[in-house]
Order: structure tokens, then C-alpha cells, then sequence
């Protein structure tokens, strides 16, 4: 198991097949500022999880701050994803992920960070079920 904390390509979602699967198939819930759409697949790229991250054009007019908050949720997931992979491992499942930017106005890093490890713990949570 790596425990470094990196955030590889093969830990990205980046097929169309697997973006698809992840809104036809998925189920969501909420860690605000946060929706997390997920599904029990194992990703193509053979990594335990795969993640998504959006930001809505409607909110974030700029670029800028679109990108800013996708670095936000990114760095924050690089962080604490041991929460959720550690579980995965145990079991043997893969999960495909998105996380979904639905607050307002640009947020902190606290938020953010709490807001992950919520979503994270639940998700393992369950997993585990």
C-alpha cells in the first residue's frame, strides 16, 4: 500500500464510459459544500478508487475561481483519502467518485477539508455494509 500522499492519473476519472456509469448508476448524498455521486466499479485504470471533481460554470463565472475550488477539493481528497482507501483494500471493491461543488461563493480550506472527511467517512462507512 502507498502511503504517501500523492494524487496519480490513474486515480483520475477520465474515460467517458466511466463518467457515464458514474451519474446512470451512481448514488449521492451530501457533504456540504460538497454532493458525492458515487458507484461500486472497479475503475479501468486499476487503482482502488477513481475520482471526479466539478465545479458549476453557473456559480463561477471565472476560470479562475472554478479552478481555484477544483484545487481546493483535489488537495483535500490527496490528503485524506487513506480514510476510504483502507477500507476499500479490506474488501477488494473499486469506487468510481465525483465530487460536486454546490455551495456559494468561494470556500475556505477548513471547509472544504471538513467537508471531505466527511464524505470520506461515509462513504467507507458504507462500504462496509
Amino acid at each position: 500500500m502507498d502511503n504517501r500522499h500523492t494524487f496519480r492519473k490513474k486515480e483520475r476519472i477520465s474515460r467517458q464510459k466511466e463518467i457515464d456509469a458514474l451519474f446512470e448508476k451512481g448514488t449521492s448524498f451530501i457533504a456540504y459544500p460538497l454532493r458525492v455521486v458515487y458507484v461500486e466499479q472497479q475503475p479501468v485504470s486499476g487503482a482502488e478508487a477513481a475520482v471526479l471533481v466539478g465545479v458549476s460554470k453557473k456559480k463561477f463565472k471565472r476560470a479562475v475561481r472554478r479552478n481555484r475550488v477544483k484545487r481546493l477539493i483535489r488537495e483535500a481528497y490527496r490528503l485524506n483519502k487513506q480514510l476510504l482507501l483502507e477500507s476499500l483494500q479490506e474488501k477488494g471493491k473499486g469506487l468510481l467518485i465525483g465530487f460536486l461543488f454546490v455551495g456559494n461563493g468561494l470556500p475556505d480550506w477548513k471547509t472544504v477539508e471538513t467537508a471531505m472527511v466527511k464524505a470520506l467517512t461515509a462513504l467507507a462507512q458504507r462500504e462496509l455494509t
